[in-house]
């Protein structure tokens, strides 16, 4: 008899992604075993903005009101031509928002990354391995084994049926895979500097967040938490990075706004902005997850973000196969749908650096004037979520609608003990969303697998009209959305729900529709049809 492997999901990589990659196995009872090769967290912000999808993905993980005291919200951030004229304002959506969270925060990467860690390590089902290094790894069907270091050098075997690859932009995985990036055309050197301003200097600071778009020497201004204000600085030719890391250096990059004695400096880094996609993201049974599968700009703050969205999809289909619930074809989406939707993201963020980065002074003075223009002689106005995507391939229905790929919205819903965030009542499995305002064809529920929720009328009442004005928007009666939020399709007669159904179960293999409360008894049953 073939013998079984040791775990069912081995994750390399123990930061961010790869944290939370454990967090979702564990919460699911996956038996795991987590890689890294350093035994500490780096103590220097190297992420600092996330977003609302994320924010929703550390409620669902159980660590929301852990990370809320490690963030702040993240304002508009104001671009700036050659003549100091602002050109483009990225602003934030106004309330209500819809996914129950400000829709942009600046966070402090390390308290946050041990919170995600410690969730991680308290899950009965995942082993963490600290200083222990991939050396090699080999792939036979239904397992593969990894070859692993410890800081002596010893070395031994872990076998897994599934690898998730999250060991960062140099990943060794990915090496060993010989997995190639597709070059974006995307290639700038730039000093990133992080300090912590005294109090008294604060008022010497701009008030928002800034793009200085000026062909001399391009700056990013932000915001963080408390009085941490970091600069990101375009390098010019000829200069050395490693020298322009010097305090010396970066005191005199800063003169514009502050001098040494008005702050500490946390940490100066030189890095190259990159725009990379892996050409695959799935090869036998190991996957690449963050900066192993991608790399991008940082001009809105997305590179962890995408992170984390590569795990949240991957992790509910490694759970739906390794129970049965799915057939292993759902894998082959993850790539499809991760791969595109961060090519597209990426190539945005690419346009708005190209902008940002222009050293040509003309050049940079019709860019000024080309955006003046597309704003009818005002700066335009575009909000962060507006550059973020919809899924657009792979597990979704667009047939039905443009509402598919898109995230369901989360409302705030009416309890007597106070509004309770949808996900709270719903889990986070596959549901269906009904609108409650509308007749119900209750004989059409009543056949249909997937665990239902009607909002408005008899159902859930919501506290601020999201859920209401989504409904009417999109002319639908009703939404099936996946594990991770994602809208399947939309579903216009509640009567045709068994042909929609049957099409999905043809699609995941199996059409098993576990919701999380049976995957995780740490969510307490509520009534689905009724508040």
């Amino acid at each position: 008899m073939k013998k079984q492997p040791e775990f069912e999901v081995a994750v390399v990589g123990f930061g961010p992604a790869g944290a939370i990659a454990a967090c979702w196995l564990g919460q699911a009872g996956v038996k795991t075993l987590v890689l890294d090769k350093s035994r500490t967290i780096w103590n220097i912000p190297r992420a600092i903005a996330l977003d609302h999808e994320i924010l929703r993905v550390f409620q669902n993980i159980g660590i929301i009101e852990q990370v809320l005291p490690h963030t702040a919200p993240f304002g508009a951030s104001e671009h700036y031509g050659v003549s100091g004229q602002l050109i483009r304002r990225i602003d934030v959506v106004p309330p209500p928002h819809p996914l129950g969270y400000l829709p942009n925060m600046v966070f402090t990467q390390p308290p946050v990354e041990a919170i995600l860690r410690e969730r991680a390590q308290a899950h009965a089902s995942v082993t963490v391995s600290l200083g222990s290094e991939l050396v090699s790894l080999s792939q036979e069907e239904g397992s593969v084994a990894l070859r692993v270091q410890d800081e002596a050098g010893n070395t031994e075997v872990r076998t897994a049926a599934y690898v998730i690859a999250c060991d960062g932009a140099s990943s060794t995985a990915r090496r060993l895979l010989g997995i190639p990036f597709d070059d974006l055309g995307f290639d700038e050197p730039w000093l990133v500097v992080d300090l912590v301003v005294h109090d008294a200097a604060l008022i010497k600071l701009p008030p928002v967040c800034a793009q200085y778009c000026d062909p001399a020497r391009p700056y990013t201004y932000i915001i963080g938490p408390g009085n941490h204000r970091r600069w990101e600085i375009m390098l010019s030719p000829g200069e050395d990075p490693r020298l322009m890391e010097h305090e010396e250096s970066v005191w005199r990059l800063l003169a514009r706004w502050v001098e040494p004695t008005d702050g500490r400096l946390w940490r100066a880094s030189s890095y190259r902005f990159h725009a990379l996609v892996a050409q695959t993201w799935r090869k036998g049974n190991v996957f690449l997850a963050g900066d192993a599968a991608h790399q991008q700009p940082p001009f809105i703050g997305q590179g962890m973000c995408q992170g984390v969205r590569d795990v949240t999809n991957l992790c509910w289909k490694l759970i739906a196969v390794l129970r049965d619930e799915s057939s292993d074809k759902l894998l082959d989406t993850y790539g499809e749908e991760r791969k595109l939707h961060v090519a597209i993201l990426t190539e945005r963020i690419k346009e708005i650096g190209a902008a940002i980065c222009e050293r040509d002074p003309e050049a940079a003075r019709m860019r000024d004037e080309d955006l003046l223009a597309r704003g009818g002689g005002k700066a335009p106005i575009v909000t962060r979520q507006e550059i973020v995507p919809p899924l657009q391939a792979g597990l979704i229905c667009p047939e039905s609608g443009p509402a598919a790929g898109t995230i369901f919205p989360q409302p705030g819903l009416a309890n007597p003990h106070g509004p309770r965030l949808m996900d709270e009542v719903s889990g986070a499995g596959w549901r269906l969303f009904v609108d409650g305002r509308k007749n119900i064809n209750e004989s059409a529920l009543e056949h249909c697998r997937i665990p239902q929720f009607i909002l408005g009328g008899q159902g859930h009442c919501e506290t601020d009209g999201v859920i209401a004005a989504w409904f009417d928007r999109h002319r639908c009666q009703a939404a099936i959305v996946r594990p991770d939020h994602y809208v399947y399709c939309t579903v216009f007669e509640l009567g045709s729900l068994e042909e929609i159904v049957r099409g999905l179960q043809k699609r995941i293999g199996f059409g098993g529709f576990a919701s999380s409360r049976e995957a995780s008894p740490e969510l307490t049953p509520v009534p689905i049809l009724n508040p």
